[in-house]
C-alpha cells in the first residue's frame, strides 16, 4: 500500500515571506525518497487556530496518512505547535518524540529542549518536527523506519507481525508484501539492490530424515517451537555486519504448531545477489542451529 503525506511549515516569518522555507522542502524530499506521495504542503503562522485548521483538514478532509509539521516546538512564547497538535489528536504516540529527542541528544545537549509531540487523528499520524532544516531531517530520520510500520498498522487496524495472539490462539503471521514495502521505505533502501526472503514451515518429513538420512523416521504431526530472543537479536546484528548488507528482519513463531504452520520469516536486503544470498543462508543457519528449539510431535 502506498501512503500520502503532508508537510506543514509553522513560521511567522515564512508565512509573511520574510524567510525562505528550507525545512518543508527538505522533509518533502525525504518522504518522496521513501516512496510516500506528498500531496499537500502549506505554510502557516504561529497561530493555534490556523495550525489546528490545517491539521484537521489534512486528517479529516484529505485523509492524509502522515502529516509532518516543522517549526514552533521551542521555548519562544510564539512556539505553540505542540499545544495546537494535542488539541486535535485523539491518541498520543509519545514514543515517537521520545525517540527523536534521544537521537538529538547524541548530537547536541540542547536536543532535550524540543517540545515536539506526535499523535493520531482517525487514520492519520501527525508528528511535530523542529523548524531547523538540519534538526528536522535528523529527527525524521531517527523514526522514519518505525513510522512506516506505524502507517501499516493504522491502515490495517492492526499489525501483522506484532507479538500478539490472535483469537484462535495463534501468533499472527506477517505479510511479506508489507515487509518488503517497509524495507523499501527504510533509509537503507538507497544501498539495497536486492531483497530475499526465507519462509520456514512445519513439514511432515522428520528433521532426522532430512538432515541425517534416517529412513525409518515417523511422519511429523506437529511441532513445539520456541526461541531465545537475545540470541536472535545477536544473529540479526551479525548478518547486518556482513559485506553489502543493509537490511535484516526476522519473525519467529512460537507454541504448538501444526503441519503447514509458518515457523519463521526472514528478509535480508543488500547491494548485490551474492552478498544477500550469503547473509540469508548464514542468518537462517544461525537461527536454526543456535537460536530456536524445535520439538517434533509424531
Amino acid at each position: 500500500m502506498s501512503y500520502t503525506a503532508a508537510v506543514i511549515t509553522v513560521s511567522d516569518k515564512g508565512y509573511r515571506g520574510e524567510r525562505t522555507d528550507t525545512s518543508g522542502p527538505a522533509l518533502c524530499a525525504m518522504l518522496k525518497a521513501q516512496g510516500l506521495e506528498v500531496c499537500y504542503t502549506a505554510i502557516v503562522p504561529d497561530e493555534a487556530d490556523m495550525i489546528k485548521a490545517e491539521l484537521i483538514k489534512c486528517a479529516d478532509e484529505l485523509k492524509v496518512s502522515l502529516v509532518l509539521t516543522t517549526g514552533g516546538t521551542g521555548f519562544s512564547p510564539r512556539d505553540i505547535t505542540p499545544e495546537a497538535t494535542m488539541e486535535i489528536v485523539e491518541r498520543a504516540t509519545p514514543g515517537i518524540p521520545e525517540a527523536m529527542r534521544a537521537e538529538s541528544m547524541k548530537i547536541t545537549p540542547r536536543g532535550c529542549l524540543s517540545r515536539s509531540v506526535a499523535g493520531i487523528r482517525g487514520r492519520t499520524l501527525i508528528i511535530n518536527l523542529p523548524g531547523s532544516e538540519k534538526a528536522a531531517k535528523e529527527n525524521l530520520n531517527a523514526v522514519l523506519s518505525a513510522v512506516a510500520h506505524g502507517l501499516d498498522m493504522l491502515a490495517s487496524s492492526g499489525s501483522a507481525d506484532c507479538a500478539q495472539t490472535a483469537a484462535d490462539g495463534k501468533k499472527p503471521v506477517p505479510s511479506p508484501d508489507a515487509w518488503l514495502k517497509e524495507a523499501k521505505r527504510d533509509p537503507s533502501a538507497r544501498g539495497c539492490g536486492m531483497y530475499l526472503f526465507h519462509n520456514g514451515v512445519v513439514r511432515e518429513t522428520a528433521r532426522a530424515q532430512v538432515r541425517e538420512g534416517v529412513t525409518d523416521a515417523l511422519p511429523v504431526k506437529g511441532m513445539r517451537f520456541s526461541y531465545d530472543a537475545e540470541k536472535v537479536e545477536a544473529a540479526k546484528r551479525a548478518a547486518l555486519s556482513m559485506p553489502g548488507i543493509g537490511y535484516v528482519r526476522v519473525w519467529l513463531n512460537e507454541g504448538e504448531l501444526k503441519l503447514g504452520d509458518d515457523i519463521m520469516l526472514v528478509l535480508v536486503g543488500g547491494d548485490i545477489r551474492p552478498h544477500v544470498v550469503d547473509a540469508l543462508q548464514a542468518l537462517v543457519g544461525e537461527l536454526k542451529q543456535h537460536c530456536v528449539t524445535e520439538t517434533e510431535v509424531y
